[in-house]
């Protein structure tokens, strides 16, 4: 290869031989490990190597998951209100005049409210919830702005009149399911205490609706969330669940408000408020009910989605089997929680990774590699890269797995975003695995040209990635007496082309790095021994596959 670099400073440009090149390994042995040090969020020093750092790897693994939660707002709502098509009787608690509604308008609501009598005030706090209950335009403000908020708090603690109850508390919650503005109204009124109080009514339908106004409280931020903590929430909801006796939609409504109290950061939960609740998750995930393993996965994802002490939490609940048990479900809405929970575990330590191998969670990741969601291809590649970051041993198991054979076909065919995490499974193996492990990925898998061919990645990011890669191949290629071979099969899959290419590039860490591979690794083709170039075996490079040159191996 004929390298002709400007001599003009900013102009990178190189000239090379129309003819027929072969690259040959260069005289001087130089090892060469691609520079890290400034590159923003690199996940090969934001994993679980020693020296790494953790605030890198949250901040990573945000990076990572953000979108998708932006993406599932539908599947995993944080508000909900309860709506009515119709003004007929939706409470079993109404009596026989619920048949036959009363309508009013805004100032006759407030007119039956001061009348001090029983069947009035039952009828304008009804009213008023119709109208909350609204599918288009509910007229919370309106509401708002009547007095009714402060009215209907006080009509929560009426607990001979549990009609009466339910219809505040309905109404509260249509309220608490608006803006943060409209929900700040339900918590200064002080409606937090009685919601709790609430728990334990003998009326199971006022119960449940004091869980959902709970519920759409919580969900509206770190903020809400935290004063219904306070509030020793947990205790009253783990009993509503431990009771046993909670018809499916009350037992749906329930997990959904322990997902909110786990859900949000900046910041998270107090974790002593929320641990008590762990336990009673991981039972849950023995449920038969989609939606009750849905949001008590969801609830798991957000604990996890933090240090190394909430994840042991989670380990030691019981929880890592039956999450990866539920990996193989044929249900997105349960896979894409649980798919987040077990990769966020794999982010922990090794003994928390291991946990998650032991499971078999391999197997059931190589199915989802191959899922007609790509949300699902890409958290899947995402937490297969995380388990390539951990130890040997861990390698190892991924490797042997198979996995890479599917992990190739999302390198090459997969959406950008998968590609990305395929990557990063690649470099994390060539980073932390050891010369043999190395060699069985680029010997035993086709996995070379699919890898490089993302050099031509319009994302800086990932650029890197694959030259970091693709440097500490080389360097283990150098250090057994491989470098022609590699150097050939670089060549034959367009990879050299790339790799001049770079010297274009806009990002001069880029540049540089290209730079330094080609000076390193190739240069002129004169006495090149044409034995050295790889055999192939079912598609799958072999640097020496008879005749080990010196230094070299045999597969």
């Amino acid at each position: 290869l004929q390298l002709a670099k400007s001599s003009i400073r900013g102009v990178r440009k190189f000239e090379v031989k129309e003819s027929l090149r072969v690259a040959k390994k260069c005289g001087k042995s130089v090892k060469y490990k691609m520079d890290t040090e400034n590159v923003p969020n690199n996940r090969l020093a934001a994993y679980k190597h020693g020296s790494k750092s953790t605030t890198e790897l949250r901040q990573r693994r945000h990076e990572v998951t953000v979108e998708l939660r932006k993406n599932k707002k539908e599947d995993q709502l944080l508000k909900r209100r309860n709506i009515t098509e119709d003004d007929g009787p939706t409470s079993p608690l109404q009596e026989n005049n619920a048949q036959s509604p009363v309508t009013l308008k805004f100032d006759e609501i407030m007119q039956y409210i001061r009348s001090g009598q029983p069947e009035k005030e039952f009828a304008a706090v009804q009213a008023a919830r119709k109208m909350l209950s609204r599918e288009k335009n509910p007229p919370i403000d309106k509401i708002i702005g009547l007095g009714m908020v402060p009215v209907c708090v006080k009509f929560l603690s009426a607990s001979d009149r549990p009609a009466l109850q339910f219809e505040a508390a309905w109404a509260l919650t249509n309220i608490a399911s608006g803006t943060s503005e409209q929900t700040k109204a339900v918590i200064d009124a002080n409606a937090i205490p009685s919601f709790i109080q609430l728990l334990s009514s003998p009326s199971v339908t006022v119960a449940e609706q004091a869980v959902w106004a709970l519920g759409n409280i919580a969900g509206d931020g770190s903020k809400a969330r935290d004063i219904v903590l306070e509030h020793n929430s947990v205790d009253a909801i783990i009993a509503l669940v431990t009771n046993g006796n909670s018809q499916i939609s009350f037992l749906r409504n329930i997990v959904w408000l322990m997902s909110n109290l786990c859900r949000n950061k900046n910041p998270a939960p107090p974790f002593n408020r929320i641990e008590p609740m762990i336990p009673v998750l991981s039972a849950l995930l023995d449920h038969e009910d989609a939606q009750v393993l849905s949001d008590a996965c969801w609830a798991l994802s957000y604990v996890t989605d933090d240090d190394v002490v909430k994840l042991e939490s989670v380990v030691a609940s019981g929880a890592v089997p039956k999450l990866v048990r539920l990996l193989g479900t044929n249900n997105p809405a349960i896979i894409t929680p649980a798919l987040r929970s077990v990769g966020n575990i794999v982010t922990g330590n090794d003994t928390q990774t291991d946990a998650v191998i032991a499971a078999n969670a391999l197997p059931l990741l190589t199915n989802l590699l191959r899922h007609t969601k790509n949300t699902i291809v890409k958290e899947a590649a995402w937490t297969v890269s995380n388990i390539t970051a951990g130890n040997q041993s861990q390698i190892q198991h991924v490797l042997d797995s198979g996995i890479f054979n599917v992990l190739i076909d999302v390198l090459a065919s997969g959406d950008f975003k998968s590609q990305k995490e395929a990557a990063w499974a690649v470099t994390n193996t060539t980073t932390g695995g050891s010369t043999e492990q190395i060699i069985q990925l680029v010997e035993k898998y086709p996995i070379m040209k699919p890898y490089c061919d993302l050099l031509e990645a319009k994302d800086t990011r990932t650029v890197r990635v694959v030259l970091s890669g693709v440097a500490n191949i080389f360097q283990i290629a150098s250090q057994i007496g491989g470098t022609e071979n590699l150097c050939t099969l670089f060549e034959e899959i367009g990879a050299l082309d790339k790799l001049e290419t770079l010297q274009n590039h806009e990002n001069e860490d880029i540049y540089q790095k290209a730079l330094l591979l080609i000076e390193t690794y190739f240069c002129d083709a004169e006495d090149v021994n044409p034995e050295c170039a790889p055999k192939e075996v079912n598609g799958a490079l072999e640097f020496n596959p008879t005749t080990p040159q010196n230094g070299g191996f045999s597969f």
